[in-house]
């Protein structure tokens, strides 16, 4: 009888463990974040910089108004390839536009520059099936460059 007891309970106490998930855990670790995560928020900085400045400088609006779109439409993709959903909320800049729009325009194509740079390393280092979207988008920054002359 005391045998059947001591059985049950210990029978009874492991049923709630295993059911807590304590002896059959599957613990993976996280995935990695991808190595194209840097590039959608550097698109989305892009855009939203784009934006300020064109709010600071109305004149300039025509003209930078299509190059935030472009930045936005690549985050877009970027963010599509790797699986993330861009944020609700319009990024804000990460700084301030320039005072005046020559400088405003400078300021810019600085960003442009190094932005470029980054997706050509980003390009460089991918597999194929992603070259060919960081190519355009390093083409595209150049071709933003030369508009913002």
């Amino acid at each position: 009888m005391l045998r059947a007891g001591a059985l049950l309970a210990l029978g009874g106490a492991a049923v709630p463990l295993t059911g807590c998930d304590l002896f059959d855990r599957d613990d993976q670790p996280a995935p990695p974040p991808d190595p194209l995560r840097p590039m959608v928020d550097e698109s989305l900085a892009l855009a939203a910089t784009y934006r300020a400045s064109a709010t600071a400088h109305p004149e300039l609006a025509d003209r930078l108004s299509p190059i935030a779109e472009a930045h936005t439409a690549h985050a877009t993709e970027l963010a599509r390839v790797i699986g993330v959903a861009l944020p609700s909320a319009v990024a804000a800049p990460p700084s301030d536009p320039a005072n005046d729009p020559a400088s405003a325009l400078a300021a810019l194509r600085r960003l442009e520059k190094t932005a470029q740079q980054s997706a050509t390393v980003a390009c460089a280092a991918a597999p194929a099936e992603r070259a060919a979207l960081l190519g355009s988008i390093a083409a595209a920054r150049a071709t933003h460059q030369e508009a913002l002359k």
